[in-house]
């Protein structure tokens, strides 16, 4: 059993010599193959890859100095982001045997930065969905409840980091697909500033929307994995002092048709950071349903053309549900997708117009707890929606309009599923973002993180 450890835990345990990078890792990839048969989270293990680069890690370690700010940390990637020789399948069966000859961008800076990749995580496939139930490599299950589904699409990553399997994992996001498993599973997952991480190398689902970022058990570790993303400085703003910050409270939209065990929570995290000095402030957001709702659009529409090609010539190789999202694209006319993307730019404006006056904006990540494996529809207050409409109903916007997001926990239900607040800045303003996340996981979630770490060792 690997011990829960941030990541700044294990490079001072480095530091000391208290182990090392290939025991660590040793540890890790024995873990994966023991807990990997009850939850599935990854598809590929990198065992003689991860121990290659353990040994690297390694001798920096044992020369006595550290040359990179994540050396002999032990990571993930959703499987649609390429890995050179290893085996990236995009969740799917048509690319269950490629092997891409080169590395994603995301993976060349963390492999520079010195992390240790472990594997390669399952995901619905192609991303195309919420549930990270997948036809060809089996449902992701949510360690909490593991008839439950972790979310999506990046579903065995937000796995991957509550269950103890790696100390962070990398996602894409293209509507709510990082902040929706962070929240299901009871991990921070931060989908960053549109074009703020390249996302090259990434078999993607809508260029006007797609995102790439970090899944990490707390807002230090997302501080840390994001210098090594970036090269800028995060660590910094892990500070308790958000007095004076002023906070957007929604009075419409993100407090419709809401769970109220979620509202609940939602309304306590907001008095525990009006306690810590924040200043909250009702907002209103007018455009957010119509606004949010263009995202199937201009996703349906985009993946249509990236999946062009293989779905004339392949289209019985994909998933139902996949193929279904697919062939509605084809169908969607050139007036309609412009629309939508004139949509998305009077979104953004109105957005900024909005943040002009506020640091953040404070919403529920998602509107309802993770449900059962195979549930298809959900009914809250009234408004039954399938599954994959409901959940993404309060992340899509922020993926429209690139704004950065951040998901961290704020509690449990009564059903011991995780409950995510979802935190929206200005443009580049991640650190504003980790600054209120980190102030409130100090304040507030040492008994939720305990009880995190209760359920992954006794999985």
């Amino acid at each position: 059993m690997v011990k829960t450890m941030k990541i700044s835990e294990l490079l001072i345990g480095y530091k000391n010599k208290e182990f090392s990078p290939t025991e660590i890792t040793k540890l890790f990839l024995e873990r994966i193959e023991h807990v990997n048969k009850k939850l599935n989270a990854f598809i590929t293990v990198s065992d003689e890859h991860a121990l290659k680069q353990a040994k690297l890690a390694e001798e920096n370690w044992m020369k006595g100095y550290q040359s990179s700010v994540l050396q002999g940390v032990p990571i993930s990637y959703k499987d649609l982001i390429n890995t050179q020789g290893i085996r990236t399948t995009n969740g799917s069966h048509i690319d269950k045997a490629y092997f891409p000859q080169e590395d994603a961008y995301v993976v060349q800076k963390l492999e520079t930065a010195g992390a240790i990749n472990l594997g390669k995580n399952n995901l619905h496939e192609y991303a195309f969905g919420i549930t990270s139930s997948n036809p060809f490599y089996g449902s992701v299950k949510n360690p909490w409840k593991t008839d439950h589904i972790p979310g999506g699409s990046s579903g065995g990553s937000g796995v991957a980091v509550a269950a103890n399997l790696g100390l962070a994992s990398i996602g894409t996001d293209t509507g709510g697909s990082i902040r929706i498993p962070a929240s299901a599973c009871g991990v921070v997952g931060l989908k960053p500033t549109v074009n703020n991480i390249s996302t090259k190398g990434i078999k993607g689902i809508s260029w006007s929307l797609d995102h790439v970022g970090p899944l990490t058990q707390d807002v230090t570790d997302l501080a840390i994995i994001m210098e090594g993303l970036t090269d800028r400085r995060y660590s910094e703003h892990c500070k308790s002092d958000i007095r004076g910050m002023r906070i957007g409270v929604p009075t419409n939209f993100f407090t419709d048709h809401v769970e109220p065990e979620i509202t609940k929570a939602y309304q306590n995290s907001l008095l525990e950071l009006e306690k810590l000095g924040a200043i909250l402030i009702d907002i209103e957001l007018p455009f957010a349903e119509a606004a949010s709702n263009s995202v199937f659009t201009i996703a349906l529409a985009e993946g249509a053309s990236i999946h062009e090609t293989t779905l004339h010539t392949q289209q019985d190789d994909y998933g139902n549900d996949v193929k279904a999202h697919l062939l509605n694209g084809t169908a969607i006319g050139a007036t309609d997708y412009i629309k939508a993307l004139n949509i998305q730019k009077e979104a953004i404006n109105q957005l900024d117009h909005v943040l002009m006056d506020i640091d953040l904006i404070a919403t529920p990540t998602l509107p309802v707890s993770p449900k059962p494996i195979g549930i298809e529809h959900v009914e809250t207050d009234g408004l039954e929606e399938d599954i994959f409409t409901c959940m993404t109903r309060f992340t899509r916007l922020f993926s429209l309009t690139g704004h950065p997001a951040l998901s961290i926990p704020v509690g449990t239900t009564t059903d011991n599923l995780p409950i995510g607040l979802q935190l929206v800045s200005k443009y580049h303003q991640e650190p504003l973002l980790i600054r209120a996340g980190f102030a409130f996981e100090e304040a507030c979630l040492s008994d939720f993180y305990k009880q995190r770490s209760f359920i992954a060792e006794n999985i």
